[in-house]
């Protein structure tokens, strides 16, 4: 048996991971001097209801290499290997924090640790598609190839409601910030070769939204489809049911978007990620 290890950035449903035998390691949110584990110590509805009423920005800190250690240890007696999948090492130190933890390691359960590419549910399906593998019993390296194979067919798209958190996260230009947000306009996100990019922008919420589903269109046929959003149901639940009319809409998972990017985001941020089908060669 294989076992698949992943850090909550990657805003899994908990009852998702729990039925493909996932184990999760938190990150930390740092809020007042004080330390909480993401979805232990403080769910994500908690964490939005603070983030709005914060006089300072909430931070976020990786796993420790104790933390990686004690779960590696835990685990290496329980199956004969691991397969340990992270948040895009271009954001992120916890793919690096991972491998050192498995250079202490001692006993023979081999551990293999993949850099996503991804972070929020980009990584989840690459996760997902791993953790399936694994519970269909194959051995390590049938799970890491699917994993590195879902890495290659994942992609993302989001947009920002208000850019009040990644201004103030110093994530962006403060002027150019503050001319987007007197303007109201939406700025759109992916993924490029491991790091958040620009993908344009839409006038409106509701034009960001279209901007989404056009996005699913595009990339057809998809095999795993999902939604995390922060603190947005209603918006979230309509964008579900527009794309059941492409995609089977019992499929297609929603989640919160957890506190590791929604520090950064704020209330209202959507996220899409889609695992592209295989397509036969003709």
């Amino acid at each position: 048996m294989i076992k698949v290890v992943t850090d909550s950035t990657a805003d899994l449903p908990v009852g998702i991971a729990g039925e493909l035998g996932i184990e999760v390691l938190p990150v930390y949110i740092i809020l007042n001097d004080k330390s909480f584990r993401d979805g232990m110590d403080m769910n994500t509805d908690e964490f939005y209801q603070r983030l709005v009423s914060a006089e300072v920005l909430p931070t976020t800190s990786q796993p420790t290499i104790a933390d990686f250690q004690n779960i590696y240890n835990k685990l290496a007696s329980q199956c004969q290997g691991i397969v340990s999948v992270h948040i895009s090492s271009k954001i992120s130190g916890t793919y690096n924090t991972a491998l050192q933890a498995v250079k202490s390691l001692k006993g023979n359960c081999p551990v293999e640790v993949i850099d996503s590419q991804f972070n929020s549910i980009g990584l989840g399906l690459v996760v997902i598609g791993a953790a399936r593998m694994a519970k269909a019993g194959k051995n390590l390296k049938e799970v890491a190839r699917e994993a590195k194979l879902a890495i290659s067919q994942v992609r993302m798209l989001g947009v920002f409601d208000t850019l009040k958190y990644v201004i103030a996260g110093g994530r962006i230009n403060k002027s150019v910030g503050s001319i987007l947000s007197i303007l109201n306009i939406k700025p759109m996100l992916t993924f490029k070769n491991g790091e958040v990019v620009r993908a344009g922008v839409a006038r409106t919420y509701s034009k960001a939204m279209e901007k989404l589903i056009e996005f699913v269109k595009r990339n057809l046929p998809v095999q795993d489809l999902a939604i995390v959003h922060s603190a947005a149901f209603a918006a979230a639940e309509k964008l579900k049911q527009e794309l059941g009319k492409i995609f089977p809409e019992d499929r297609i998972l929603v989640n919160q978007l957890g506190a590791a990017l929604g520090v950064h985001g704020g209330p209202g941020m959507i996220l899409i990620a889609l695992r592209k089908a295989p397509t036969n060669p003709t």
